[in-house]
This record gives C-alpha cells, structure tokens and sequence, in this order.
C-alpha cells in the first residue's frame, strides 16, 4: 500500500535536535560575551540598539509614569492644604498680638517724640490719653483721662508731637475737657515764622483756622508756618500751630482772607501733653497820666490860677 511504503522525511529537514540547539546556542553567546568583554566590539551594536528601543521603552512606561506623577502631585498637593491650614490657624492665633504690637509701636514712637519736644522746648507737663470726643457735633472738644486729681486746671495748652492741638476748657475730678484749635470758641495769638508778624488765628469749625486781622498787603504767603507768640500768657513761644494754604485778596477790604490747616494732629491722635501752666506775666504798667497842672489833675476839670503879690485886678 502507498501509504505503509511512504519514506519518513530526512534529518535535515527535520531540523537538530533541542539539546544540539541549546549547546549551539550557548557556545555563540560565550563566543560574543568573551569577544565583548575583551575587545568591546559590541559596543556600536549596543548603542545603536539602545537608539531604537528607547522611544518604545519611554512609551511603554508613560503609563505607570503618568501614575506616579498624579499620585505624587495628589500627595502633594493634600499636604500643601494641610500646611496652608495650618499657616491660617497660626495667622489667626498671633493676629492680635501682631496688631497690638504694630499699634504699641506706633505709640511708642509718638510717645518719644512727645518726651522729646517737653526737653526740647524746656517745658514741663504730662502725657494723657485721649477717652472719647464731646458729643456735641458742633465742637471741637475731646475727653482726657487726667483731671482734678493729676492737677489739670482750665486753661493749660495741649500739644501732640508735631504742634499745638488746644486748651484745657473744663475739668473734672478724673478727665478733663479740651477744646481743640479748630474750635469756632478757640483763639491763638500766633507770629509767622517767616516775617515775624504777629496776629492771632480763629478756629472755623470745620478743621481749619483763618488768620485774621492781616491787611490785604501783607508780607504772608501760601506754606507760611504759624507758630505761637507767647503773647497772651497761656502759651509758650514758638510751638508750631498752623501753615497757611489759601489767601484771598480784595482791594475792596482792608484785611485779606488766609486759611490754614493746623499742624498737630487734631483729628487723629491717641495722646496728648497737657504743659503745666505758664510763671503769671508781670502785671502791665499803669496807664499814663496826665500832665501837672492839667484840667485832669484838678478837680471839676478845671485849673486855678496863682495870685502873684502885688498884682490884683
């Protein structure tokens, strides 16, 4: 029969044996390493293999390392919230110690500057806080904490760091009432610091002074500095009160129109320095009296004449 007959194929076509194949196999790869590591032959081959199969291996790991970067930038970013949260709840915590500290800072420094202008201006006085405004709308008037019991009397001046902020108008037995300069009740003599001429300033109720009684052809200009003149008894000479921003001439009237805006801080201070009263002035010299033998010498207004011996008519 055919099929009984039929011949099975060659060796060779069949191929060598597995284990011949494996030996073959083995001995090449001793062959390649033993020439590899003694010659670096392979090197080029390596490198050129290296070429093409690294964009193959980036893109096989994109996957796991796309994964590693969302569960790094997650852990991240939750530990980012958690340190921020921390960082508002110590904010929160030390905010009012901070505040407390800028604003003591800035007292402390107005209080300095205070001290200094008592020892630069030689006189003495005490440092009062300031409790609250008068309630009337219509003033200029501010509550200090100092009163009858410190020795406060109507009429001491009240200066801030920069200038002169009022007087004393009432007391009380633990505060006391200032009236500010800007007060439409408050006068100051003044003198300008630049010409020397004096007259005195008027509070105008709304945060400014005018300078009156000035003529319209006077030596005064727009930034003149206002200081006291001492004039009245009640301030010391030389404390700065007012700079001038606006004149108003008319030759219709004898005396010009000045405003000013005062240079303490009226409106926004924390303490004041209340200076001890002024030493009293001497008193005036007595008016001038008339000459000897004049109608006003005599009684009834009216001189006697002398009878001269001898002569009678």
């Amino acid at each position: 029969m055919a099929g009984i007959d039929h011949a099975p194929p060659p060796f060779f076509k069949r191929g060598p044996a597995p284990l011949a194949l494996l030996t073959f196999y083995i001995a090449v790869s001793l062959a390649i390493f033993v020439l590899d590591l003694r010659f670096k032959s392979l090197d080029l081959l390596r490198q050129s293999v290296a070429l093409v199969v690294d964009p193959v291996q980036r893109v096989a790991q994109t996957p796991g390392s796309l994964v590693d970067y969302a569960a790094g930038y997650l852990r991240g970013l939750q530990a980012l919230q958690q340190e921020n949260q921390e960082l508002k709840h110590s904010q929160l915590a030390t905010a009012p110690n901070l505040q407390r500290l800028a604003q003591l800072e800035v007292e402390n420094e107005r209080l300095r500057k205070l001290l200094s202008v008592k020892e630069r201006e030689k006189a003495a006085g005490q440092v009062t806080q300031i409790l609250y405004t008068a309630r009337d709308p219509f003033s200029r008037k501010i509550i200090v904490d100092k009163g009858q019991q410190a020795g406060i009397v109507a009429g001491q001046p009240a200066i801030d760091e920069t200038g002169v902020v009022g007087q004393v108008t009432r007391v009380f037995p633990f505060s006391a009432e200032i009236t500010l300069i800007t007060d439409k009740d408050q006068v100051v003599p003044v003198q300008i610091v630049r010409s020397g001429q004096r007259s005195v300033v008027f509070g105008l109720g709304n945060g400014q002074l005018e300078l009156r009684y000035m003529p319209a052809n006077a030596d005064i200009q727009v930034g003149d500095v206002l200081v006291t003149s001492g004039l009245d008894g009640i301030y010391l000479p030389g404390f700065p009160v007012a700079k001038v921003v606006n004149i108003e001439r008319d030759s219709a009237y004898s005396f010009a129109r000045i405003f000013c805006v005062p240079i303490a801080g009226v409106e926004n201070f924390g303490e004041v320095m209340i200076l001890d009263p002024r030493q009293p002035m001497p008193p005036a010299p007595p008016a001038a009296s008339g000459r000897p033998g004049s109608s006003a010498d005599q009684p009834g207004g009216r001189s006697k004449k002398k009878k001269i011996p001898g002569k009678e008519n």
